[in-house]
């Protein structure tokens, strides 16, 4: 399998459903009225972070992405979600 084939799968298998379910959070967390300045302030920053996923999927599927790009990204990925398993 190609590394934009993995990464891509990456990205929508595991880092999208991550962010979709932590916003899904904030919101709850919205709705209930416990909002604060810094929760508006993560919800902004997840809300662009899945933006960014989300251009980083149509640059793969355009083949703007070469090996070693993707690559890079694929181990930024990784070392990422290291860091959270580490939390």
């Amino acid at each position: 399998m190609s590394i934009q084939k993995e990464l891509e799968e990456l990205i929508k298998e595991e880092v999208l459903i991550e962010i979709e379910e932590y916003i899904d959070e904030i919101f709850e967390i919205i709705a209930a009225k416990k909002e604060t300045p810094e929760l508006k302030e993560e919800l902004k920053n997840m809300q662009d972070m899945k933006k960014d996923f989300e251009e980083i999927l149509k640059d793969l599927e355009s083949g703007e992405i070469d090996d070693e790009e993707a690559q890079e990204i694929f181990d930024e990925i990784e070392d990422m979600l290291e860091g959270l398993d580490e939390n």
